[in-house]
């Protein structure tokens, strides 16, 4: 008989569609189109077909938008939101609008022509995360700025492209994203009624049952959700309470490319190279104002969400919210768990 499971976080509803469950192994996906015809321009080489460099790791000897990098930050050549220019926040009507102020960065994670951050070395990841970090914090000076999400996109079906060059990218927003707030509020609400981290809970009850447990190391767990939205979703979190990202220590980060590599490699392994999304959800920026958020510091707990794009969204998703996944949690976590890495 068919499930439904609430989200103890946001408290929305998916339906674990046990009539429609496919065994973890027939999950397999040959979503890679073709790579494109033409010269990367990710690779290292060719700096020029990239916009100028904003942030790069390189030895001081070799000048900016030259060979010798191993990581790069370039511009978006077409930004969702463009950094030059004012808010100017306005209403039309019942209608609020503002211009569409912000940032849009493309990480390029590696200089080789390397396609899936699960072949990257776990040195080289954490180069990212640290690159993630100083992003963060160089953007959050630009008071415009309440937000920044970090994301990937593997993948044509996960909106890659067809340039298959181990990329991420990084968005500044000067509005909290909805789904990052339903995520503060859930916490807050939770806080306030048990005085307690409902993430922290979550963690402890994974340890404990071991039922929905996909990996730990050191300071860090991998889950499948209890209310997983996709097929063999994985949320990444530190055991230690943190509500920031950017907080990361050397050991921790190292800690957390361990853990991330071996998430990845299971997936690519376990279902043939699947396209997959990530997401970093972090706390917003905290700026002393009217109404200031005391609590979050006590209440949200960064994660990572790893999303494979195995199942489409279709018209009951759109119109209902609900989440419909084919797979139970506990076989999607038994399945990766056990798949050597």
């Amino acid at each position: 008989m068919p499930e439904l499971r609430k989200d103890p976080i946001i408290g929305r509803w998916v339906i674990v569609a046990t009539e429609r469950s496919k065994r973890p192994d027939q999950f397999l996906t040959t979503d890679q189109p073709a790579p494109s015809e033409q010269v990367c321009p990710f690779c290292e080489g060719h700096e020029q077909k990239t916009p100028s460099e904003i942030f790069s790791n390189r030895p001081k000897s070799s000048a900016p938008n030259t060979p010798g990098w191993d990581l790069r930050v370039v511009p978006s050549i077409a930004p969702f939101l463009r950094i030059e220019g004012e808010l100017d926040r306005r209403g039309k009507g019942l209608y609020d609008l503002m211009n569409g102020i912000g940032a849009h960065e493309i990480v390029v994670e590696t200089n080789k022509h390397i396609a899936n951050m699960a072949d990257l070395s776990e040195e080289q990841i954490a180069k990212v995360f640290s690159c993630y970090i100083d992003r963060i914090l160089d953007l959050e000076k630009d008071k415009r700025f309440k937000y920044v999400l970090v994301f990937k996109n593997y993948g044509w079906v996960a909106g890659a492209g067809r340039v298959h060059h181990s990329r991420s990218q990084i968005i500044a927003t000067p509005v909290n994203p909805k789904r990052v707030k339903e995520e503060l509020i859930g916490a807050r609400h939770y806080f306030d009624y048990h005085e307690r981290c409902v993430f922290c809970d979550m963690i402890k009850q994974e340890m404990a049952s071991k039922e929905r447990l996909v990996l730990e190391i050191d300071g860090f767990i991998a889950i499948v959700p209890f209310a997983s939205r996709f097929p063999f979703e994985v949320w990444i979190l530190p055991k230690k309470h943190s509500c920031d990202f950017t907080t990361l220590d050397a050991s921790e980060k190292k800690n957390l490319s361990a853990i991330m590599k071996k998430v990845l490699q299971k997936l690519k392994i376990g279902l043939n190279d699947p396209p997959y999304n990530y997401v970093i959800h972090t706390a917003p920026f905290r700026r002393q104002k009217i109404g200031y958020w005391k609590s979050i510091d006590n209440d949200f707990h960064w994660h990572i969400e790893i999303m494979p794009r195995l199942t489409r969204v279709a018209g009951f998703e759109w119109g209902t919210g609900f989440y419909i996944c084919p797979l139970p949690p506990e076989d999607g976590a038994k399945f990766l768990r056990e798949i050597p890495v």
